[in-house]
């Protein structure tokens, strides 16, 4: 269907016209005309923005395979063809009207893929969470709870630990928590009482809420001194709704789907059904909190997750639009001007400052933070918003964006409100980026390695240095295996150690736990701590991840990190292209659940293909820990009734034949991205049903 000269798939149409613009005072022809000029005007821009990432990786591989590797040498090669830029004067972001929980607020980040109703609106209503249940029911603790009902042990573990928490982050004056017996809590800050909801009392410690549940008639609270039935924190301050590396979404359909779930949650109407215990249970979105504060006065805290939505990357385009030549539109574009279309709907249960949240992931440099700063110009003109009304998350996940951090917060310095660091993707834009360097370590040794420690200091003194603290996140990256909940609780605490006041989790319930870190570690204090320290040299981030000349690699060496690879990739792709499921919690090698997306689909298959590339293994080898791996995925899924057993057929199932493409295409896809690829074979998958 035509609109203002493009060719629109009717299912995007109707969704506009009939369900997003709506409300919001603009008139459909005059929001397609917007468009198309939006279109006409930055189409150009973003192709040649894609071409110059081309031409800088031709020249980077050429420049290895001419040149033996020396650190100043290729310092300055990169300088040479503009791949490292000059850094711009000190300066400090300075966005507006920013919400406390991204601002002046330290505490976990949800990631959720958008395309899935149930998981949105746990993420949404995961702003407060059960320390009892997180606590009960995972690994959190040594031990388990015994099947049949309550464990009355397991419950005493849970409570002794909970009050020991209470006794760390809002002491009493005299004794402890566990002798309470309730009445008004003689603190040794009383200030940390802020609120009463009838008996039930509400701390606040670090910025963070705290909800002692007081009822005598609970079972847990009959048993308690003080008749504490629970304690709630305040868990995951935001929340990130994905339309990027957790879902599958390759036509109009797919993207329409996914606008529909972001409106329910704009508009606050977004409900899920499914069965539970024998029953059907609808959820929906969580109502504020309001309690009684000291003064007599009605404290209103939200009851909701502060949530982002993040777009598309420049790379990809969708048949939702077509422009004028034929050719699909930029899904970034299109991302940025549909999102933000829906959050006109916001009645102030999202934002309460008025702000939209965008992340913007997977830019190259601050040319293309520029773009999206221009962009979003347009959008907001486009929709009579003020501008930098659109917030940006800038995600830190391409080499050449974390060599120029700096220069890329300074292209988006007015509307910038988050940074982050991703192991995953960063990895596997390294690799990609030094592909004919030489061979690269094993990947368990990425993480010790010295560019991963000088990318994750960077991230933080840059972004201290550029005025972050008080403004803006400095975010950390994702805890996948949900699973191993005491391995969280004893790692992730490093997390607001080095300065970050968010960082990513996999679920509701290790939202809560993480939560516990942002009381023992005060953010803002030691960002200031951190704001003293030199930041860590360039040279150490350029330090690629090559194997030293010579290295030995043993027969089972390398079938162990083949194994380990393909098992990831098959598990995650099958899912992927026969279901269209983009994140889900995949078994890996020794069947620990772990949550994949794309990201460790990208750092996979670049590893095996660089091995290829320097012989370190051979086509065979890789064929063959294919067809071992696709025997164990098929084991492994074998109680999933949807599921099409790859081993046996490699030749017509599509999902295998998509994996071993990303391995042996792996070099010739666009900095090392799998989309190009799953998209392809995605499409395949729904056009043979």
């Amino acid at each position: 269907m035509d609109r203002a000269g493009l060719d629109i798939a009717p299912a995007f149409i109707t969704f506009i016209e009939e369900r997003a613009l709506p409300g919001t005072g603009i008139d459909a022809d005059a929001f397609w005309c917007g468009v198309a000029a939006i279109l006409d005007r930055f189409v150009p821009d973003n192709h040649s923005l894609l071409a110059e990432r081309d031409r800088l990786q031709a020249a980077i591989d050429a420049w290895h395979q001419d040149n033996p590797f020396e650190a100043d040498a290729y310092q300055a090669f990169l300088t040479q063809i503009g791949y490292l830029v000059h850094e711009p004067a000190p300066f400090a972001v300075d966005p507006a009207n920013v919400d406390a929980e991204i601002a002046t607020m330290a505490g976990p980040q949800l990631v959720v893929p958008i395309l899935n109703a149930r998981f949105l609106l746990n993420a949404a209503n995961a702003r407060w969470g059960s320390l009892y249940d997180a606590l009960y029911g995972t690994d959190a603790l040594p031990g388990s709870a015994t099947r049949g009902g309550y464990d009355p042990g397991r419950g005493a573990q849970v409570i002794a630990w909970a009050k020991a928490f209470l006794d760390d982050i809002a002491p009493l004056s005299n004794g402890s928590w566990t002798d309470w017996t309730g009445g008004t809590p003689d603190l040794g800050d009383p200030s940390q009482l802020v609120g009463r909801d009838g008996e039930t009392l509400l701390l606040r410690h670090n910025g963070l809420h705290i909800e002692l549940v007081i009822d005598r008639s609970h079972p847990i609270g009959r048993t308690d001194p003080a008749g504490i039935a629970d304690v709630v924190l305040e868990s995951a301050l935001t929340a990130i709704c994905d339309l990027e590396d957790s879902v599958a979404a390759v036509d109009a359909q797919d993207k329409v789907a996914a606008y529909d779930n972001w409106l329910g949650l704009m508009r606050g109407d977004l409900t899920a059904s499914f069965a539970k215990g024998g029953e059907t249970v609808t959820r929906t979105l969580a109502a504020d909190r309001r309690y009684t504060a000291p003064d007599g006065t009605t404290l209103t805290l939200p009851g909701r997750s502060l949530l982002f939505v993040r777009n598309v990357g420049h790379l990809m385009t969708n048949p939702a639009i077509r422009l004028p030549d034929g050719s699909e539109a930029p899904e970034g574009i299109l991302d940025a001007i549909v999102t933000s279309l829906i959050a006109l709907h916001d009645d102030g249960h999202n934002s309460r400052t008025g702000s939209i949240y965008i992340v913007k992931p997977k830019m190259h440099g601050p040319d293309e933070a520029a773009f999206t700063d221009r962009l979003f110009d347009a959008v907001e003109d486009l929709l009579g918003l003020p501008r930098y009304t659109i917030k940006v998350g800038l995600m830190d996940e391409e080499r050449r964006t974390s060599a120029n951090l700096a220069a890329c917060i300074h292209a988006v310095r007015h509307r910038l409100v988050f940074i982050n660091t991703g192991f995953l993707d960063r990895t596997g834009d390294e690799m990609h980026t030094s592909m004919h360097a030489g061979p690269m370590i094993p990947k368990g040794e990425m993480k010790t390695s010295g560019w991963i420690a000088a990318y994750e200091n960077r991230n933080v003194q840059i972004g201290l240095a550029c005025g972050l603290s008080g403004r803006a996140q400095i975010g950390k990256g994702m805890w996948a295996a949900p699973d191993r909940m005491a391995d969280m609780l004893d790692q992730k605490i490093g997390h607001p150690k080095t300065g970050a006041n968010t960082a990513w989790v996999p679920s509701p319930t290790a939202a809560t736990l993480h939560a516990t870190h942002y009381h023992r570690v005060d953010v803002f204090d030691r960002q200031r701590e951190r704001s003293r320290e030199p930041v860590a040299p360039l040279a150490a981030l350029l330090t690629m991840p090559v194997a030293e000349a010579g290295r030995n690699w043993s027969a089972d060496e390398v079938r162990a990190e083949l194994d380990n690879n393909a098992q990831g990739i098959l598990g995650y792709v099958v899912r992927w292209i026969d279901q269209g499921i983009g994140c889900s919690k995949v078994p890996d090698m020794h069947d620990v659940g772990l949550m994949e997306d794309r990201a460790t689909l990208r750092i996979s298959s670049q590893h095996i293909a660089n091995w290829l590339l320097h012989g370190v293994a051979t086509e065979a080898e890789v064929d063959a820990a294919f067809a071992r791996m696709a025997a164990k995925v098929d084991a492994q899924n074998a109680g999933d009734p949807q599921y099409r057993p790859m081993g046996g057929r490699e030749g017509d199932s599509l999902a295998y034949r998509a994996a071993r493409a990303l391995v042996f295409d792996g070099i010739a896809q666009p900095n090392g991205y799998t989309e190009p690829l799953l998209h392809r074979f995605r499409k395949m998958q729904k056009a043979a049903r």
